[in-house]
């Protein structure tokens, strides 16, 4: 059986006083119930804020990795560092990563293949543009992403993976794939995985929403057969209205 997912990108925002604080007041609104509630939060949080989770149903991710074990690379944080914080958890292949950082399939596969060696679950992130989606490409897109960093993949490892479709041109725009929308492309990337990895892993892979869901429009997008929860982006940042979407099962 596949999870209910709903995971907070924090993106570059919260000093670490403000993201313990934010922690804390998830933690403590998180009702029981069957849903996976996921803090990926800033570098520097992650210790701190692992402190402050109970580690049942709230648990905690990091928003990037290096695509290198170790060395001198200046400024990276490895798998090995983000484990040790107690994430278990890791955002990887982001739209702003792909677009302002220039990260490849190739280099977002090496990502994926360290965070699994780790223990670590990949949250991995696909989706097209507008003028892909325009131009009718949307499907090919997701499709050629899957291919070129995650089908090399043993279908092992593949089942160890969260999916999160992201409409980029609905991220922070304020647009929103419509619930029909969301379905058709989930299904299609379904169908694809299950093309290679078989039904059985393709069944049991969670596919989150990514673009713009909040708690008005969470239990639409949610009540679809192929979507299995969302990766919320500023939604995220206050307590209440990220608790609003983890609810909307």
């Amino acid at each position: 059986m596949r999870k209910n997912i709903v995971a907070g990108n924090w993106k570059m925002n919260k000093s670490l006083q403000e993201g313990i604080e934010l922690a804390k007041a998830v933690n403590e609104k998180v009702t029981e119930n069957n849903t996976t509630v996921i803090m990926c939060t800033p570098f520097i949080h992650l210790s701190e804020v692992s402190k402050v989770i109970n580690k049942k149903n709230v648990f905690l991710g990091a928003q990037n990795c290096a695509d290198k074990e170790s060395g001198a690379y200046t400024g990276e944080v490895s798998v090995d560092m983000i484990k040790s914080t107690g994430a278990g958890y890791v955002i990887i292949g982001h739209s702003e990563r792909r677009a302002y950082y220039g990260e490849s399939n190739a280099i977002l596969a090496e990502k994926t293949k360290l965070a699994l060696a780790k223990g670590l679950t990949p949250i991995f992130c696909i989706g097209e543009v507008l003028e892909e989606r325009e131009a009718g490409k949307h499907f090919e897109v997701v499709k050629t992403q899957l291919n070129e960093s995650l089908f090399g993949l043993s279908a092992d490892d593949f089942a160890k993976i969260v999916i999160a479709y992201e409409p980029v041109w609905a991220i922070g725009t304020g647009k929103t794939a419509s619930s029909q929308q969301a379905q058709e492309i989930h299904k299609v990337i379904r169908e694809h995985i299950a093309s290679k990895f078989g039904n059985t892993v393709a069944g049991n892979t969670s596919i989150l929403y990514g673009g713009s869901c909040n708690a008005s429009n969470a239990k639409e997008l949610f009540s679809n057969p192929d979507v299995d929860g969302g990766l919320i982006g500023g939604a995220s940042l206050k307590a209440d209205d990220f608790i609003a979407i983890a609810n909307s099962f």
